[in-house]
């Protein structure tokens, strides 16, 4: 079992205990506690100070310092920021041969902008599928990310790089998902939902299921007011990859509901511990706590370390993530662009191509690749392998494969399920 985020471990003469030192809501609490409404005003006027101590801090090495960088405005923020304080940087960007997945344009004319020593890294499925085998047996658990941090921490290590800056965390503290307004919406929807007498919410729901698409998105509405009394929030059903008839359908082990409770009361337990939170704020600590804590940033470490590379996280330096809980949730959504008060505290403005551009995750073409030359591979595993060994149903993951084939769900599904068996096959 892994040490808690926060917490120390202690071992003395055969008695293991354990102490939290740091809870990032319990900080800004006691922070607020001692601030007025004014003194919390300054708090967002202290943002940029903070916000650039926390960049320049992440800089103390004894080797040279790198930065990854995708031309998205978390990544460039952090060019933006070290250039205003008149450090060059040594950028490193994955581009790609399809085009509307390649970022290259866009980290070049921030390199260009802030003048660092820019190095691109080409990839290709071919790439993808050759490491793929090594990127398995660095991990300790079976994961769909991070398969792109191997990638770049590959060929940054390579160049003579030990460590890297990346923007993780900037989305989670500064409101860069869609879901921070989309959460929200949810969740005022099922609290009215949930007034409604139950006589009410039958035909509700039962239009929601007959209106609603066969897309991800629909299929998850749908549960929202079908299984509205099941969900313990919103932000779950979101993030979430296989709804609940669809995990029932995977899942063929005896103790699946057993284990769904046990799992559903971890759960609750984080949204009582965000109770006191606005919306958008809640959204932020639920991001921080369970996509951001249990996927990205581990799979970020594994993935990096397995090259010796160090990966460090300036937008989440404690000072900083205090200071962003401490501001109110909807001054986070102000602007006309996304991440409008991250922006406002660079001290420098970034090219208007990265700012009004579509967001889009660092992450690989997956959704073409699965319709090309990773293909056979990924659909020989699925439908061929023995997955009995994970007690999971092998023909409703046929039916995943073919409901990706008919773009009825997103590559991440699939994808999840191959990683899984070829996980299995290396370690089980």
């Amino acid at each position: 079992m892994a040490v808690p985020p926060g917490h120390v471990l202690t071992v003395d003469n055969g008695s293991v205990s354990s102490r939290e030192y740091w809870n990032p809501l319990q900080a800004s609490s006691r922070a607020d506690s001692h601030a007025s409404s004014g003194n919390r005003t300054a708090t967002r006027d202290q943002l940029s100070e903070i916000l650039h101590d926390a960049v320049l801090s992440h800089l103390v090495s004894d080797v040279p310092v790198g930065v990854f960088l995708s031309g998205g405005i978390d990544s460039s923020a952090l060019v933006a920021v070290l250039s205003h304080n008149g450090v060059r940087a040594n950028t490193f960007s994955l581009v790609f041969q399809e085009e509307e997945f390649n970022e290259g344009k866009y980290s070049r004319e921030v390199a260009r902008r802030f003048g660092t020593e820019h190095l691109e890294i080409p990839v290709s499925q071919q790439d993808t599928l050759a490491v793929l085998p090594e990127a398995l047996c660095a991990m300790d658990q079976p994961t769909i990310d991070g398969i792109n941090t191997y990638l770049v921490s590959a060929k940054t290590r390579a160049a003579g790089v030990k460590v890297a800056l990346t923007g993780l965390g900037a989305d989670e503290m500064f409101a860069g998902y869609s879901n921070f307004r989309r959460v929200p919406k949810m969740e005022a929807f099922s609290k009215r939902f949930a007034r409604l007498p139950r006589l009410a919410r039958r035909p509700l729901s039962a239009s929601v299921a007959l209106f609603a698409g066969k897309d991800d998105r629909s299929r998850k509405l749908t549960q929202l007011a079908t299984d509205h009394d099941s969900i313990v929030h919103p932000y779950f059903l979101v993030r979430m990859l296989f709804g609940a008839a669809e995990r029932e359908t995977l899942f063929s082990t005896p103790n699946y509901q057993a284990s769904q409770q046990s799992l559903d009361r971890v759960l609750q337990k984080s949204v009582t511990a965000g109770e006191s939170l606005d919306p958008v704020n809640r959204v932020s600590y639920l991001e921080s706590h369970f996509y951001m804590r249990n996927t990205l940033l581990r799979d970020s470490d594994f993935m990096s370390m397995a090259h010796g590379l160090e990966l460090r996280v300036p937008f989440l330096d404690r000072a900083l993530v205090e200071a962003c809980f401490r501001i109110p949730g909807d001054k986070k959504l102000q602007g006309d662009c996304p991440k409008s008060l991250l922006l406002a505290n660079l001290g420098v403005e970034l090219p208007r191509e990265i700012v009004d551009r579509p967001k889009r995750g660092f992450t690989l073409p997956f959704e073409r690749w699965l319709r090309g030359e990773m293909r056979p591979v990924v659909e020989d595993a699925l439908l061929k392998s023995d997955w009995d060994q994970t007690s999971i149903s092998a023909s409703a993951v046929r039916e995943v494969w073919n409901r990706f084939l008919a773009g009825e769900t997103s590559w991440s599904r699939p994808w999840s399920l191959f990683v899984l068996t070829q996980w299995c096959g290396e370690n089980l």
